[in-house]
């Protein structure tokens, strides 16, 4: 669909807030890119060829408009530009066959439309409301399910790798800051499995352990807090024979101690 006139210098983030600014229903077209690829239109997955799964993703990780040469040249790297303008022109003519408006496009931009909600995007707003210390934040930010999987497992493009870099630093982050604010809420259980999850991103992260062995402490549970350590400290030992730094060992040196 040709939409020169729609290419604008509205909001580079317009689609990030849709959810926010419509009654996201069953009609809205959105797009779900945590774990695996999914479109979704007036409440039916849409099948799509790996072509414009691709373009579509490329299109929601910029948020702003690309150029479409940019995006030939990312998404058909061995072509020609010819070949790859041509492979361009004919995923679009497929996408707008779909019944659903995913993309706008000019003559030399493109961007994702604006109504399409992203999965990634209301889970990436939530890690930075989670990790603004100076704000307040919704109940529902601290249920972290979209938190919990990376970015297209299973896609091996240098692109999509490091968006999911990205996206995994942004969310290991806010599951441990989500572990600390139910910590001081005193839903302990929660903030123990919140912290057991950020562990379970990056077992060799120092700060997840941290957070997790606050959360046992918090608790009463001082035994769970020493294993958590040891089994840390042994863990970064074999894999990179280094030790706990005083940060996290003056959590438990009492203990240990004792």
């Amino acid at each position: 669909m040709v939409l020169d006139h729609l290419i604008d210098s509205r909001p580079a983030d317009e689609h990030r807030s849709a959810k926010d600014t419509v009654a996201a229903g069953a009609g809205w077209p959105r797009l779900t890119l945590i774990e695996s690829f999914g479109a979704s239109h007036n409440g039916g997955w849409l099948q799509i060829p790996m072509a414009g799964q691709k373009l579509l993703a490329l299109l929601a990780f910029h948020g702003t408009p690309i150029h479409r040469t940019y995006a030939a040249n990312i998404l058909w790297l061995d072509s020609s530009d010819a070949h790859a303008s041509g492979s361009l022109r004919s995923t679009l003519w497929r996408l707008g066959r779909l019944g659903a408006s995913f993309v706008e496009s000019s003559d030399s931009q493109l961007r994702l439309a604006p109504a399409v909600t992203v999965d990634l995007c209301d889970a990436e707003a939530q890690a930075h409301r989670i990790l603004r210390q100076d704000s307040s934040i919704r109940m529902s930010d601290l249920r972290y399910a979209t938190l919990t999987h990376d970015v297209l497992t299973g896609w091996y493009d240098d692109w999509v790798l490091i968006e999911r870099e990205r996206f995994r630093q942004l969310r290991l982050h806010a599951l441990e800051g989500i572990s600390e604010r139910l910590l001081h809420l005193g839903r302990f259980g929660e903030a123990v499995e919140a912290g057991l999850t950020a562990v379970a991103g990056e077992p060799l992260r120092e700060s997840a352990h941290r957070a997790l062995i606050k959360a046992y402490l918090a608790e009463g549970n001082p035994f769970e807090a020493v294993r958590q350590f040891r089994s840390y400290a042994e863990l970064l030992d074999d894999e990179l024979g280094a030790e706990p730094s005083p940060m996290i060992r003056d959590l438990v040196q009492g203990l240990l101690a004792s």
